[in-house]
């Protein structure tokens, strides 16, 4: 048997990117993989056994209701939440007294508001089944201090502590709050955007020990990991997965 045979795992985000390559790891594994995303849901579920497609805004309280309902309809169960949807490569860089105040609103509800939704839509659920595992998708720019994307830094700052927080309060119910915080990844979503490849990747790779691009791929043992029953006794931690551009 695969270490998540018969667990169900929600990825949001999960139509292309950093997180259909977590979904296909959890898949690997044997979880059922359920894809929530705002674009391409449906599609993307069909390259997995069982997939079940869910168009989601994940910064919506109804749509992350209508999530968890359906979830629990198609699958049954809830035993893994990944919490991977955010706004990132469509971002302007600029300083920060140019950030308008919509889009660093928008920036905290899909990075950080999200994440509540989606975990206080879930976890009672877990709850009742005695346990579930929580990831969060961080980065590292906050351990950094990268400049001029502000409100991006700070959201994703902002993950970290609700991990701490959530997973302190979730601890009584063997839900496991765990966060992985990737650098800077040459995702679909990236390099679409040349100018964000431009402006960072050179400066990423050269800072990093291991001195390469970081792909999806990268991201994904870590995931797997805090999802199995290897991480049992592991909670309210932040990875960072690098190549060792910083030392956490």
């Amino acid at each position: 048997m695969s270490a998540l045979d018969g667990k169900v795992a929600i990825v949001t985000g999960a139509a292309r990117g950093i997180g259909r390559a977590i979904a296909e790891g959890l898949a690997a594994e044997g979880a059922r993989i359920v894809v929530a995303d705002l674009n391409g849901a449906q599609d993307a579920a069909q390259a997995f056994p069982d997939g079940v497609g869910l168009t989601v805004d994940v910064s919506s309280p109804e749509d992350t209701t209508r999530m968890t309902a359906e979830t629990l309809e198609r699958c049954g169960s809830i035993d893994i939440l990944v919490n991977n949807a955010g706004l990132y490569a469509s971002l302007a860089m600029r300083p920060f007294d140019q950030i308008p105040v919509d889009e660093w609103r928008q920036v905290m509800d899909v990075n950080v508001m999200s994440m509540f939704l989606t975990s206080r839509a879930v976890v009672s659920h877990m709850r009742e089944r005695g346990g579930g595992r929580i990831v969060n998708i961080s980065s590292g720019t906050p351990f950094r201090g990268v400049p001029f994307l502000l409100h991006y830094v700070t959201s994703k700052g902002a993950i970290v502590a609700l991990t701490r927080a959530l997973a302190k309060e979730l601890g009584s119910d063997e839900i496991l709050v765990n966060c992985v915080a990737p650098g800077f990844t040459m995702s679909a979503g990236v390099q679409e955007h040349p100018e964000v490849v431009e402006a960072l990747r050179d400066v990423s790779v050269s800072a990093r020990t291991l001195r390469r691009d970081q792909v999806p791929e990268d991201v994904v043992g870590a995931v797997v990991f805090l999802c199995g029953p290897a991480s049992s006794f592991i909670t309210g931690q932040t990875m960072v997965i690098d190549g060792g551009q910083y030392f956490h």
